[in-house]
C-alpha cells in the first residue's frame, strides 16, 4: 500500500477494517425519553468548559433509543446534556453519553468528540409506564420513569429543540500523553421529522458510582418529562474554539 492509498483509505481505525463507515448517519424511529431537572449551580460549573456558559441550573437526563441507524445499527445510549449558551447562541453541551454498542462509541469519539463510554443502558415500556434505566456493569447507576403518552405535545416546538445546536469537547492525546486536539466543537440534527411526542408525570433517581459520576449533577427537582420518536440525521461537526491555539 503507498502513501497515496493510506491518505485516501484513512477515515477511521483499523485503516483496513474501519469501525464505522463516513457519515453523515440517519436514524429511523429514534426514541427519546428526556426527564429536565433542576440541579446545583455549583455543581453544573465545575463541568462546563469557558466559553460555554449556563443561565439556569438545569439538566437534560436522556435515554435514547436507536433501532435503525445508518451504519451504526441497533443500540440504546443514556447521558446528560447541559442547556448552555455559546457567544449567545443558546445550545446544548453534551457532558456525559454511556452506550451499549462499539461503532457508535468509536465514531462518537474519534469524529465529532462525544463523551460516550461503554455501559448498559435500556429504554422500554412496562405497561403504563415508560422506564430508563442505566447499568454501568451490573450497577445501576440511573432508572426514569414516566407516564407513557400522558399528553401531546406540539410537534414545532419539538422540532424546534432537535434542531438547536450542540456542543462537545472533543479531546485527542498526542502519542507522548499531551493534548494533541483540544477543541469545542458545534453539531446540528437535520432533515428531522418529528413522528409523535408526549409529556407526562416523571421521575430520576441517580446513584453514585466512581467511574459513571452522573449524580454528581444532583437532582434537586424534576421539572418535566418529555417523550420523543422522529427520523432525523447527525450531521458532521464544526469546530469553533481551539483551546491549543486561543
Amino acid at each position: 500500500m503507498t502513501e497515496a492509498e493510506v491518505r485516501a483509505r484513512a477515515f477511521a481505525m483499523p485503516l483496513t477494517c474501519p469501525a464505522y463507515p463516513p457519515g453523515p448517519y440517519r436514524f429511523y424511529d429514534r426514541e427519546f425519553l428526556i426527564i429536565t431537572y433542576r440541579t446545583d449551580p455549583d455543581a453544573l460549573k465545575a463541568v462546563i468548559p469557558a466559553p460555554l456558559e449556563f443561565t439556569e441550573p438545569i439538566v437534560k437526563y436522556e435515554f435514547i433509543r436507536m433501532p435503525d441507524s445508518t451504519g451504526f445499527g441497533d443500540y440504546t445510549e443514556s447521558g446528560q446534556v447541559i442547556p448552555v449558551s455559546f457567544r449567545g447562541e443558546q445550545g446544548g453541551y453534551v457532558h456525559a453519553m454511556y452506550l451499549d454498542c462499539e461503532p457508535p462509541i468509536a465514531g462518537g469519539r474519534e469524529i465529532w468528540g462525544f463523551p460516550k463510554k461503554l455501559a448498559s443502558p435500556s429504554l422500554r415500556v412496562e405497561k403504563d409506564t415508560l422506564v430508563g434505566v442505566l447499568r454501568f456493569g451490573p450497577v445501576p447507576v440511573a432508572v426514569a420513569t414516566m407516564g407513557y403518552k400522558h399528553r401531546a405535545v406540539d410537534s414545532q416546538k419539538i422540532y424546534d429543540s432537535l434542531a438547536a445546536p450542540n456542543y462537545l469537547l472533543k479531546i485527542i492525546p498526542h502519542v507522548d500523553g499531551s493534548p494533541r486536539i483540544c477543541e469545542l466543537v458545534r453539531y446540528f440534527c437535520v432533515d428531522i421529522t418529528v413522528k409523535g411526542a408526549w409529556e407526562g408525570p416523571a421521575a430520576l433517581e441517580l446513584f453514585r458510582h466512581a467511574l459513571a459520576p452522573v449524580a454528581a449533577l444532583p437532582v434537586l427537582e424534576v421539572l418535566s418529562g418529555l417523550h420523543i420518536v422522529s427520523d432525523l440525521t447527525l450531521d458532521l461537526g464544526t469546530v469553533v474554539y481551539d483551546y491549543l491555539t486561543s
